[in-house]
């Protein structure tokens, strides 16, 4: 079956790929290529000697699906309590979708990253505490990660009948997987240890930096925020 999402509205989008909610599947999101840039427009801004390599190289949907295939044959389920889960390919009518868990609040609204969450409301004691609770998960199944980007992060929230918002979880929903040759699995433990601290001092920094970029009246930039609440009636054009 190939699900329509060609006249839908994608809930966030990135450099290379849109998120939409899958058609069908309250809880499901599929990410597609944009259509405006391609697998060759991505390998031609390369400059040599990568611009040679194949055009599978650069696609983000099948080395997203390979690496959580990885995490999934050689990690423990409890991986996935700060990872998202993926479910393998779907047919859509904008071409081949990975599709993936969709993070929701309690009250069903599509979860705010990281960057969105501190950009409207500051480095919170909550906030605080559930990027304490991902760095401690990071640390003891030392995941493998590229760097923990904010808006590659969501917080999964809790939200009372009064409207009092309390965080669940730190999930990160993109930029897993290691960017070296030899997976993460497969290098000794100290190896992965020193890699995963680099990775937690890195993600220190990069709140830090957009905190100060805050401050200092610099643009937020143009990814990180969604594009709508992922609710029946936002999620048409």
């Amino acid at each position: 079956m190939t699900q329509s999402l060609r006249h839908r509205q994608p809930f966030a989008g990135g450099g290379n790929r849109l998120c939409f909610v899958h058609p069908e599947k309250y809880d499901l999101c599929i990410k597609v290529r944009r259509p405006d840039f391609t697998l060759e427009d991505r390998r031609r801004k390369k400059g040599f000697p990568k611009n040679l390599k194949p055009l599978s190289s650069f696609d983000d949907n099948l080395d997203e699906f390979r690496v959580m295939q990885a995490l999934e044959r050689y990690y423990p389920d409890d991986i996935f309590k700060h990872v998202s889960r993926c479910y393998g390919y779907v047919n859509t009518d904008m071409g081949p979708g990975l599709c993936s868990e969709l993070i929701r609040d309690s009250d069903g609204k599509i979860s705010i990253s990281l960057k969105q969450y501190l950009w409207e409301q500051g480095y919170t004691q909550d906030c605080q505490r559930a990027a304490d609770e991902l760095v401690e998960h990071w640390r003891q199944y030392s995941v493998p990660s590229r760097d923990l980007i904010v808006h590659n992060i969501v917080l999964q929230k809790d939200i009372s009948s009064d409207g009092k918002e309390t965080i669940r979880r730190m999930v990160v929903i993109d930029g897993m997987g290691n960017a070296g040759l030899i997976p993460g699995h497969r290098m000794p433990w100290f190896i992965q240890t020193k890699k995963t601290q680099r990775k937690i001092d890195n993600f220190r920094w990069r709140i830090q930096e957009l905190l100060d970029d805050k401050e200092a009246g610099r643009g937020k930039g143009y990814h990180g925020f969604l594009f709508h609440s992922g609710n029946d009636s936002s999620n048409s054009a």
